[in-house]
């Protein structure tokens, strides 16, 4: 075993990996990891005419398992687990072991979130023997994303998230990642592959295959042991990317999640047979009712730590064995995945790459989406002189003539190795219209669409063919996050504070609400004012409560949470009384009068509700009430219509992209009270970009960002989220604006 730091967490602590093989193979890691590389990437096997070198690679290569455990802080028991699978892989002596230590080599992550880790730990022992034994700590497990720590794998916001993204992709290239998870207390105690419906187009069919195969083989493996409640293809689909272990698709690798049943944390718990008859959700028509893929349930009793930790083990230990008996096949698989990505059909459905334009007037977007790009290990291209370029003709150009394309622009290949990666985050997504017997929505496991450029506001183009001889030599690749702000004329990073300039051109006494519930929004929030270098101040219910906020205050933000969330806060019996309760009415008063003081309340999507129904707003959300099989659109992007003449829409174009979380849309009641700044446009058929919307004639014109004056001050309502997992860079202008508004 040989133990490394590979990098820092939010807030600073080393985050670690172990790498575990037989001796003689840890002393050779770097002949190793050398050979990760280049079945990688089979060009580099090409050179000199050596055309047979990837044979030879696969069958002198090892097999790389990455295991990581417990992202999520409160799905604590695999972090403890990895400790002792570390002990038994470096001290156990039996043949399986041996075989698996001499053909694997396996990088243990006992948490890409220690901090989390250390939070969840420090709560579970100041409520050890109370009341609040087992429940969730009052504050994010992740400083600004907490359980989102997760829904980072393409947009690589956090440092956690990059920097085990350079581990896997651009210095091991793992075969095969185990994200060890756990789910609910009252359903199924453990699910493995193969996924719910629907798979993501763009992974290889073969993958899809080989995840089945190791989830079977662990469901078996666990059977034989006598462990019951195990399920497959249940719930967890494979449609996203985001995830730690969907990014490995997108990289010719293959990702399996298990989710085993939670205990209160370390605290065992009495799961009771009536509480398991209620529990169902998608391929589980009931916790205690048998199926093909559920062909075992558990009739209930008590659920410890220590029975979690057990099936973590064996699901481990089962991977591990397989990865080391079929060495050279997943070697070889993974080799020839590459190879294919390679052979690009060059049709009009098939562009060459995708072009980034120069002078959009969005460099802090670009250069964000190029660093997230590059981070990732997909290839990205600077033109160092001006190219003609031939649009791709079925894929959105009105016309075919050849383009001159300014120096600067970025280009983005599809004839690379992880191809799928850049066609899953660059084409629109169109989310199968999926409904149950009863007409309603089937809930996707996480988001509908998240093409990226959308998301970020950014033009990117589809381009068929280059139309000068040799133009490779016109093109630079951008290795990195500093080599695109240097090409955009952007300030450099220095440390850890963010570069980008402040973009309020006069200060702003700003607040945002900060719940004892942990809001995720408000931790996406004060990610985007951090990063963006807006000061702020986090206010807490006992001051909203305590009112006289004008004085203090020129801005407040709502997040995007519940009115009842708001109001009532953390319920007593989950916390000590100090993290207890909410604003309360006394709080809602006293927002109330800071706006009608000249105050400005911007709220974010959910958090509209309570400013529309207790300041008696005239407006209301038109899509309140209505069931999902009239209406429904769980996380995508849609067109919205701008007044950019508004102070609201500064810089801002006529249509923008939005992202919508089964979010609000407006309908007034008094024009001379409300200005519309943004609505959804009236032809149904124009709304959705990317993703899935049922009945988008409940949208179709009504209001998306609105404000509203009370007293001497106003109220601005996102119907979307601006700010949606710091993805959504297109309508961050909105933010800073509504921001702004607060100083004039």
């Amino acid at each position: 075993m040989l133990v490394q730091q590979i990098g820092e967490t939010t807030l600073g602590r080393p985050l670690i990996v172990a790498y575990i093989s037989a001796p003689e193979n840890i002393r050779e890691l770097p002949k190793y990891k050398d050979i990760q590389r280049r079945l990688a990437d089979p060009r580099l096997n090409s050179l000199n005419g050596d055309v047979n070198r990837g044979d030879r690679l696969t069958r002198e290569g090892k097999t790389v398992v990455v295991i990581s455990c417990s992202i999520h802080s409160t799905e604590i028991v695999a972090s403890q687990m990895s400790m002792q699978l570390a002990y038994e892989l470096a001290s156990a002596r039996d043949a399986d072991t041996l075989e698996i230590l001499r053909n694997t080599i396996l990088l243990l992550i006992p948490s890409p979130n220690p901090d989390g880790v250390d939070i969840v730990a420090d709560w579970y022992r100041k409520t050890l023997g109370t009341p609040y034994e087992g429940t969730d700590p009052p504050e994010l497990y992740h400083h600004y994303a907490g359980h989102d720590d997760n829904r980072d794998w393409f947009m690589l916001n956090l440092k956690e998230s990059r920097t085990v993204t350079r581990l896997l992709w651009k210095e091991w290239f793992p075969q095969i990642v185990y994200d060890v998870h756990q789910q609910g207390q009252t359903g199924s105690r453990f699910f493995v592959p193969p996924f719910y419906d629907p798979p993501n187009p763009h992974i290889a069919p073969v993958l899809l295959r080989e995840v089945g195969l190791l989830g079977h083989k662990i469901a078996a493996d666990l059977q034989a042991e006598g462990q019951q409640g195990v399920i497959t293809n249940a719930l967890y689909d494979t449609w996203w990317h985001g995830g730690f272990r969907t990014a490995p698709y997108f990289h010719n690798s293959v990702g399996i999640l298990t989710e085993a049943a939670s205990a209160k944390l370390m605290t065992p718990m009495t799961v009771t047979r009536e509480q398991l008859a209620k529990s169902s959700t998608r391929g589980m028509l009931s916790a205690l009712q048998p199926a093909t893929n559920f062909p075992d349930p558990w009739p209930g009793g008590e659920w410890h730590p220590r029975d979690i930790m057990r099936m973590e083990m064996s699901a481990a230990r089962s991977i591990l064995s397989m990865a080391a008996k079929y060495r050279e096949h997943y070697l070889r698989e993974f080799y020839q995945l590459g190879q294919r990505a390679l052979r690009w059909p060059l049709t009009s459905d098939h562009p060459l790459a995708y072009l980034i334009p120069a002078g959009q007037g969005k460099d802090e977007a670009v250069a964000k989406m190029i660093a997230a790009l590059v981070e990732q290990g997909v290839e990205v291209y600077r033109m160092d002189r001006e190219l003609h370029l031939l649009p791709a003709g079925s894929l959105g150009f009105a016309d075919r003539k050849a383009r001159e394309t300014p120096l600067g622009s970025y280009l983005v290949f599809l004839e690379q190795p992880y191809r799928a990666n850049v066609q899953t985050l660059f084409e629109r997504q169109v989310y199968p219209d999926r409904r149950t017997a009863g007409g309603e929505a089937e809930r996707p496991y996480d988001v509908a669409g998240w093409t990226l450029p959308m998301q970020m506001g950014v033009e990117a183009l589809p381009i068929g063919s280059i139309q000068e001889p040799e133009a490779q030599r016109r093109l630079t690749l951008v290795r990195d996050e500093a080599d695109a702000r240097r090409d955009l004329g952007l300030p450099q990073k220095a440390g850890d504070r963010s570069p980008i300039v402040n973009p309020l051109a006069r200060p702003v006494r700003l607040a945002l609400y900060k719940s004892w519930t942990a809001s995720m929004d408000e931790g996406w929030t004060r990610y985007v004012f951090d990063t963006f270098n807006v000061p702020f101040t986090s206010l807490r219910d006992r001051e909203v409560r305590a009112g006289n906020l004008r004085a203090k205050y020129d801005v407040i933000v709502l997040p995007s949470m519940r009115l009842k969330e708001i109001i009532e806060g953390r319920s007593k019996e989950t916390a000590p009384p100090e993290f207890a309760g909410g604003i309360t009415e006394a709080g809602v008063e006293a927002l109330r009068r800071f706006v009608e003081e000249g105050g400005t309340l911007v709220c974010w999507d959910d958090s509209t509700e309570l400013a529309i129904k207790r300041f008696k707003l005239p407006l209301r959300n038109a899509l309140e009430g209505l069931k999902s099989s009239e209406f429904y659109c769980p996380g995508s992007i849609l067109r919205i219509e701008v007044d950019n003449s508004d102070p609201l829409a500064r810089g801002m174009a006529r249509n923008v992209d939005a992202y919508f979380v089964n979010s609000a849309a407006f309908e007034v009641t008094d024009k001379d009270r409300v200005r519309v700044v943004a609505r959804y446009p009236e032809k149904k058929e124009d709304i959705l970009r990317s993703g899935w919307l049922l009945g988008p004639q409940y949208l179709a014109g009504k209001a998306a960002l609105a404000e509203v004056t009370l007293g001497k001050g106003r109220v601005i309502l996102f119907g979307f989220r601006p700010q949606h997992r710091a993805q959504t860079w297109g309508t961050f202008p909105f933010i800073f604006n509504a921001i702004a508004r607060g100083s004039e």
